[in-house]
């Protein structure tokens, strides 16, 4: 922060005032993470859950010390992992219960999960296909070892048949059924070296959908009511052909604990971006969620009245692109993206409100649209607690392993 803007801090007890002193003296772009709501988050997400285990998804948090921070909270038990790599990783780093929320083809990360036993045990892979079944097995008759599995079953919304029939949902798995689920397992037991542990469901258009609107409501009614019965019928028809009980049935996400965690079958639920809160998450109706991470970022010139100019910004979220996927400034209060240049690269300016006072050195602060991608732009994160700073830890990024 310059010299200027030190002299002038913010409103007293206000956010940027906040963030603003505890990381006086320290670069832009930063990302911070405020311990107080991080903490309040994960206790929330448990508590959602009606007892149900919440496993914590990795891609949402990329920051190993936070992944610690909220699998030390009661009720939290395991990750979710998006790559063989990480899970490698994760598992070196003490880590004993790793699902693999995607398929892979990483044939070099699967070899390096297959070669040791400790994360050969401790992770398990999800399939929906055969020919990834095949380079599972390969590793494992390689190494001698067995690899866990776990189906990914579709679990989005068809409304209607034919070619008037509405998908409502992601495209995710070609396994729908049970009759479907019961070909994948037998075409896995043909395969020696796996073993199926169990079945995820992630009803996304339920989970990753705001419900402020009411025909959004209506769909993930219905949802919630159809996917019910699919997945019992799923899990008892694995369950028969396997001849034993599955340990694990995952389901859910930050949006749908309520209605994942109390279903019948359902083991264990998913959540992530409840921890950090990223402004993806608004606006949802059953719950508040206390924003957690922000970016910071430094005027560098103002343009005219009503202007001010910082350096970067254009850290976009993933999704369809449009305004929602872009970073929103939250302190000062009432800043505004221009709506002819968004965030950019290099620069971003922003509309100040009448009656604002933002000069060159100031600092602002933004949310990101979704949890964890702004921890792919830096190699630290700030964890905060008040006015100062508590810790600074490595991103994934810093610690040279990426989400890929």
């Amino acid at each position: 922060m310059g010299a200027d803007a030190a002299r002038r801090p913010a409103a007293a007890g206000t956010l940027g005032a906040r963030l603003g002193a505890a990381t006086a003296g320290l670069a832009a772009p930063l990302v911070v993470v405020d311990l107080d709501a991080f903490d309040a988050n994960a206790d929330d997400l448990v508590r959602r859950a009606v007892g149900v285990p919440v496993r914590v998804a990795t891609k949402s948090v990329r920051v190993r010390a936070l992944l610690d921070r909220a699998l030390a909270h009661p009720g939290t038990a395991g990750v979710m992992a998006y790559s063989p790599a990480e899970a490698r990783h994760l598992v070196d780093h003490g880590v004993r219960d790793v699902l693999l929320g995607y398929p892979t083809v990483d044939r070099a990360g699967v070899d390096a999960v297959a070669a040791a036993p400790a994360a050969a045990a401790a992770v398990t892979f999800m399939v929906d296909d055969d020919d990834q079944a095949a380079l599972l097995a390969d590793a494992a008759r390689r190494h001698g070892t067995t690899l866990g599995v776990c189906l990914d079953v579709d679990a989005s919304l068809r409304v209607g048949r034919g070619p008037l029939a509405l998908h409502l949902g992601v495209r995710r798995s070609p396994v729908r059924t049970p009759a479907d689920a019961v070909a994948l397992v037998r075409a896995l037991a043909a395969r020696p070296g796996l073993q199926v542990r169990g079945v995820m469901l992630y009803e996304a258009q339920v989970a990753g959908m705001p419900d402020t609107d009411p025909l959004v409501r209506l769909v993930k009614r219905a949802s919630v009511a159809e996917l019910a019965h699919r997945r019992r019928d799923v899990v008892d028809a694995v369950e028969q052909e396997l001849g034993r009980a599955l340990t694990l049935v995952n389901s859910g996400g930050t949006g749908s604990l309520e209605t994942s965690a109390p279903a019948a079958r359902v083991t264990e639920v998913t959540a992530g971006s409840g921890l950090l809160a990223p402004t993806l998450f608004d606006g949802y109706r059953a719950f508040t969620p206390r924003p957690a991470a922000f970016v910071g970022l430094d005027v560098v010139r103002v343009p005219g009245p009503g202007w001010a100019t910082v350096t970067g910004g254009g850290w976009v979220a993933s999704g369809p692109a449009g305004r929602s996927r872009l970073p929103r400034p939250v302190a000062p209060a009432g800043l505004r993206l221009a709506g002819r240049e968004g965030a950019g690269e290099v620069q971003t300016p922003l509309r100040v409100p009448t009656g604002a006072d933002l000069r060159v050195g100031d600092r602002v602060w933004f949310r990101h649209a979704k949890a964890g991608e702004a921890m792919e732009h830096v190699d630290h994160v700030h964890l905060v607690r008040g006015d100062r700073v508590e810790a600074t830890v490595p991103t994934y990024r810093g610690e040279g392993v990426g989400i890929g």
